[in-house]
């Protein structure tokens, strides 16, 4: 019988009033891989806070057992020192430095009080042989792939001898390739004797490689499922994760009537000076009034880059071939442009490029429109107010107030900001840039709601996403793109996700 490694009994968890944890009890095996999942805010990264020691005893009531004994961390040194290591969505590496250094940032190999380059370098193989990694120990991290930075933390890991591995959204930023590779190497780790937690919301992913799953819902442990007895599965995690059944992830549209071609791309291209080379070739695109126009493809494919070049050319890049904006032939020079012609970009990157996390829900909303809340140059408050109420309630932004920090809400609820605040512009055309990274099965049903709100008001969207079930459960028309090329356009009831990767790795 397996015994367990971690015991976290009776957990709870306060900040000034509101209690984030309840009673939480977390209970993993020895050698198994248990995922932790339930809605944005349910009390996941708080709870492994608590267990890596960002939140220190004293600061929380339960008991941690680690490995038999019952465990005091004061700090995260003293959880990384028992044997737990814990890597976070945002990467915590030093792009200036090279993979061997990184490895063994402050875990030094040292010979005589002195650090032993060679040995650190013939232990940094070792390390990146055993996660599957093959590139140069030398070799900067600033020049890796998302994909392969995410390998090398994991490498940095397993150099402090690592009994608990915990790993936050690890796919949250990798394609589809990515993933997968990701996910195997969590299984070889398994066998070679490593436990390992991960907090997902790609259900399948969790169906895929979970032996148990445990659920929390408003800070409080609803259940854990074991895979030996068919118990994960999308239904029981979607009716656990919310309190309700979402029969279909993906809403249905009742009109599906398009108007005319209000954007046409005809033989866009797009050169980067700062790359030296086209991130766009010879692109054909057309999106209609009242649709929802779908571009799959790999990291790296191309597709925010398009994005930029008809959101006023946001890069500067050397563009060439035709836009036209409701059949008339456009030059947009700037952002400034495009938001005016009618057109709203929603970035990928919500909390460095989208939002201002700093500022409250009402000044976000209204920043990309200042315009339209004021009068001779002077902010009308009361305007502020009423705008951000009118969006606070349309997008069901779950908050305390409008002076709500933004950093402060759940990804669900920035995401749902960061439209807000598009929205307030008055587009034609919406280009959301993967609407739903990092968020949870419940807030994603919220948005695919919102989007079909938009659709039905006649708005158009432009969905890039790199989840090929969104791509299909939400989108009207598919491209698919590959280095800067639409290599393939499918309509949605003639594509799958065969098709669809087929095209995409051409």
């Amino acid at each position: 019988m397996k015994k367990y490694l971690l015991e976290m009994n009776g957990i709870s968890k306060e900040f000034t009033g509101v209690k984030a944890l309840s009673d939480v009890n977390f209970k993993v095996e020895e050698g198994e891989i248990h995922c932790l999942i339930g809605e944005n805010g349910a009390g996941k990264s708080t709870l492994m806070k608590v267990l890596s020691g960002v939140y220190p005893f004293g600061t929380y009531t339960g008991d941690i057992v680690f490995d038999g004994a019952v465990q005091q961390f004061n700090k995260i040194s003293d959880s990384v020192n028992t044997g737990i290591a814990i890597i976070y969505q945002e990467l915590a590496l030093f792009p200036d430095l090279t993979v061997y250094e990184n490895i063994f940032a402050g875990n030094e190999v040292k010979l005589g009080g002195f650090i032993d380059w060679n040995r650190t370098i013939v232990e940094a193989q070792k390390l990146l042989k055993k996660v599957k990694l093959d590139v140069n120990p030398d070799t900067l991290v600033r020049d890796l792939s998302v994909g392969k930075r995410q390998l090398v933390e994991i490498a940095k890991a397993l150099s402090k001898d690592v009994k608990l591995l915990i790993l936050d959204e690890p796919t949250a930023a990798l394609n589809e390739d990515d993933s997968e590779n990701l996910l195997e190497l969590l299984k070889d780790l398994k066998k070679q004797g490593i436990t390992c937690i991960m907090i997902s919301h790609k259900l399948k992913e969790v169906i895929h490689i979970a032996d148990k799953a445990t659920v929390l819902r408003d800070g409080k442990t609803i259940c854990t499922l074991d895979a030996s007895k068919e118990e994960v599965s999308e239904g029981i995690i979607i009716k656990n994760m919310v309190g309700r059944s979402i029969e279909d992830i993906y809403p249905k549209r009742p009109n599906k009537s398009h108007g005319d071609t209000i954007l046409e791309l005809q033989n866009w291209s797009a050169y980067d000076p700062q790359l030296g080379r086209q991130v766009i070739k010879n692109v054909d695109l057309q999106v209609k009034r009242g649709e929802i126009v779908g571009i799959a493809g790999l990291m790296g494919s191309g597709r925010t880059e398009l994005a930029l070049s008809i959101f006023g050319n946001a890069k500067s890049y050397k563009l060439e071939g035709n836009l036209v904006w409701n059949d008339n032939l456009t030059t947009l020079k700037h952002t400034k442009d495009a938001i005016k012609a009618g057109i709203a970009y929603v970035t990928e990157d919500r909390k460095d490029d989208g939002l201002f996390l700093l500022q409250d829900i009402k000044s976000n909303i209204s920043a990309a429109n200042l315009g339209g809340i004021s009068s001779k140059g002077i902010i009308n408050d009361n305007e502020e107010i009423k705008v951000a109420e009118r969006y606070h309630s349309s997008l069901h932004i779950k908050a305390s107030s409008l002076e709500q920090m933004v950093g402060n809400l759940s990804g669900g609820n920035q995401q749902k900001v960061s439209i807000g605040k598009w929205l307030f512009v008055g587009p034609k055309l919406l280009i959301l840039d993967e609407p739903t990274r990092g968020i949870d099965v419940g807030a994603k049903f919220e948005i695919y709601t919102v989007m079909n709100e938009l659709i039905e008001q006649g708005l158009s969207i432009i969905m890039i996403s790199s989840e090929l079930g969104e791509v299909l459960g939400m989108s009207d028309r598919v491209y698919v793109m590959a280095q800067g090329e639409i290599k393939g356009e499918l309509l949605v009831e003639d594509a799958n996700q065969e098709k669809i990767m087929e095209l995409a790795t051409q």
